[in-house]
This record gives C-alpha cells, structure tokens and sequence, in this order.
C-alpha cells in the first residue's frame, strides 16, 4: 500500500458558545476536545454537542484549524 495521507486524522474541537461571548474574566478559557475523524466519510467540518466546562452546559463544538 502506498503512504500517503491518513485516513484518520486528528481534529481539535472548540466551543463555539465561548467564541461568541469572547473570553473574559468570567470565563477563564475555551473548551477544545481532541477526537479522530475518518476524512473518506465525512470530508467536510466536524460539529458535535458537547460539554463546556467553562459556560457549564452543553454547547456545539465545531472543528477548528491546527
């Protein structure tokens, strides 16, 4: 097989609920998660449902760039 990219490649989730309000002194940084997508099923951006830790909920995670 030839070595070319990954299938599988490491992505970088942020909070987009904590983008929106910009970080202040309240908020003391911004939720990211590190997860795995396969790049043949699903080519365009990842967005999931999970929990920030700073606005204490369950908010939309969206994929950002490395």
């Amino acid at each position: 097989m030839a070595k070319g990219k990954d299938v599988r490649v490491r992505v970088i989730l942020e909070c987009t609920s904590c983008i929106q309000n910009g970080v202040n002194k309240e908020s003391p940084g911004i939720s990211r998660y590190i997860t795995q997508k396969n790049r043949h099923n699903r080519p365009s951006r990842l967005d999931l449902r999970k929990f920030c830790r700073y606005c204490h909920k369950h908010t939309i995670h969206g994929e950002i760039k490395k």
